[in-house]
């Protein structure tokens, strides 16, 4: 094998050990929204079930991807963000806040989501609604967000609106920014189901 050869083939062989490599690596890490241990309801043995309709969750587009969307430490106020590939949700970020939040919200209430199970025809449903106007994950420091929401009942009046904004705080690391957006997510169950059960006891909708 002439020098000009050899060298060839040891780059070959380079370029493959390298590629093999780098499809060994570990994929993405995937994160949930969803509570580790759900909240329990209060709700009354042998009660009728109550039903809640939690609607598509509304939120800036560049959001609605699976990637955890950060904004970036040393650019405070602006509107620079990185999109993280090895970071991801379970599902896409509107897929996966919707299915936390309508768990949350029913296992708070002792309700069934019938966006997942369905319900008995006749039965009143409790309809939400929810936009979200902000998430900002900032790595090592906080989780700030905003959210508006309606409530209904499908066999009853107008909506009314309500409103939350948080911060949580947050560690060093991917996982506890994603452990922050865990825990906003839960406070805002807590807020949605505060409002359906203020809507129940005055029977018109209402902010807790």
């Amino acid at each position: 094998m002439t020098r000009t050869n050899f060298r060839l083939a040891a780059a070959v062989l380079g370029s493959a050990w390298l590629a093999a490599a780098c499809g060994s690596a570990g994929g993405p890490q995937y994160y949930s929204l969803a509570e580790p241990a759900p909240v329990a309801s209060a709700a009354v043995k042998g009660a009728a079930p109550s039903y809640i309709e939690l609607a598509p969750i509304a939120m800036p587009e560049r959001f609605a991807r699976p990637q955890l969307v950060v904004r970036k430490k040393d650019a405070p106020g602006s509107p620079a963000v990185d999109i993280l590939e090895q970071h991801r949700w379970s599902s896409s970020f509107e897929n996966e806040l919707r299915d936390a939040l309508g768990s949350g919200i029913a296992s708070r209430l002792g309700a069934v989501d019938v966006t997942k199970s369905g319900r008995q025809r006749g039965q009143p449903a409790t309809r939400i609604a929810v936009q979200m106007g902000q998430f900002d994950a900032i790595e090592g420091q906080r989780v700030d967000a905003s959210f508006t929401w309606t409530v209904r009942r499908t066999d009853e009046g107008p909506a009314t609106g309500c409103q939350l904004s948080v911060s949580e705080p947050v560690g060093g690391g991917f996982d506890a920014l994603a452990q922050g957006a865990q825990r906003v997510t839960a406070r805002l169950a807590d807020a949605i189901a505060g409002s359906v059960s203020a809507m129940k006891a005055s029977q018109v909708p209402g902010c807790a």
